[in-house]
């Protein structure tokens, strides 16, 4: 396991917050970093997920918007990004580690009435997660829900982990790949040293370039990097490849179970996760209305996140007052 020095995250630009760690495979196990901000008794805990090969550093833009509606948002960085350890392996990162750990770590920090916002890998993980996570929440009782199965917290009666999505640029890994992302994964695949704050840049043209920097942090150099080069690889192919019948699963889930309240927001410039994609998505999600299309944004459309944030915000009933 490697470990990247503090130093390379100081005062990161939009980044003022404390690191946390926790150990969701246990003691012997890599440490998760994650942010904790807003307060710890708020009705709604906003729990966000990046994607490769970002970190948390990507909801610098919404995070502030969620705290300053008095939300809870906890930010962690997948086991191999950001602040978390990074296995040197590029075997070690196996489709079911990465949803276990985040299963694990939901249960430790015992997170209750969760906003799920997720892009990228933080949907291909994330979207298989409240199917599961519910289960590990006591049962609260029937008679304590109003009509309607809602609670004044807004949290489902039966005690249900995940109450409300913020879904954007991702999909579930059915086991069908497309064109796009088999020419991403063939680029990925040639660059064993990816410039992750260049394509950042190349996503966003006006980014800062300490912004981009902050990118740049979490890898010192190439041997940091295994998470990078392996998850292009990871996206299930072929209806019996690792993570596929779990993603159908979860597709079901959502069609057919889910019961919380969901808002769509596309970056139109996406040429892999973009309008199409998540249209078909869009179709398996119950109840989710019309997309929120950001015409200027990209895959990783986090950096148009502050109006995205009050967007959802306003959809659930949670703004600011």
């Amino acid at each position: 396991m490697l470990r990247t020095p503090d130093s390379r995250f100081a005062d990161l630009p939009g980044w003022p917050y404390p690191v946390q760690y926790a150990q969701p495979l246990g003691v012997d196990g890599p440490r998760m970093a994650y942010v904790d901000a807003g307060p710890r008794g708020a009705p709604v805990t906003v729990l966000c997920l990046h994607g490769n090969p970002a970190w948390g550093y990507l909801y610098r833009h919404m995070l502030p918007v969620f705290t300053a509606a008095g939300l809870r948002v906890v930010v962690p960085d997948l086991i191999g990004f950001g602040r978390s350890d990074k296995p040197e392996d590029d075997a070690w990162h196996q489709f079911d580690t990465h949803r276990q750990s985040l299963l694990a770590f939901i249960d430790q920090l015992d997170l209750r009435n969760v906003m799920l916002v997720c892009q990228d890998w933080g949907g291909i993980f994330g979207l298989t997660l409240p199917m599961a996570a519910q289960s590990l929440a006591p049962e609260t009782p029937a008679a304590s829900a109003p009509q309607g199965g809602v609670s004044a917290l807004g949290r489902p009666g039966g005690g249900q982990r995940f109450t409300r999505l913020l879904v954007m640029n991702t999909t579930l890994a059915t086991g069908e790949t497309s064109s796009g992302f088999k020419a991403w994964r063939d680029y990925s695949n040639s660059q064993p040293d990816l410039a992750v704050g260049k394509l950042l840049k190349r996503g966003k043209r006006d980014l800062p370039d300490a912004e981009a920097a902050g990118y740049d942090a979490p890898f010192p150099d190439a041997s940091y990097k295994a998470a990078l080069r392996a998850f292009p690889n990871l996206v299930p192919e072929g209806a019996d490849a690792p993570g596929a019948a779990i993603s159908r699963a979860a597709q079901a889930f959502w069609q057919h179970d889910w019961q919380g309240q969901s808002f769509m927001a596309v970056g139109a410039q996406d040429p892999v996760l973009g309008g199409p994609t998540m249209d078909a998505l869009r179709a398996h999600i119950r109840g989710c209305p019309p997309p929120m299309v950001v015409a200027e944004g990209g895959h990783f459309v986090q950096e148009w996140g502050g109006p995205i944030a009050a967007a959802a915000l306003a959809h659930f009933g949670l703004s600011a007052s």
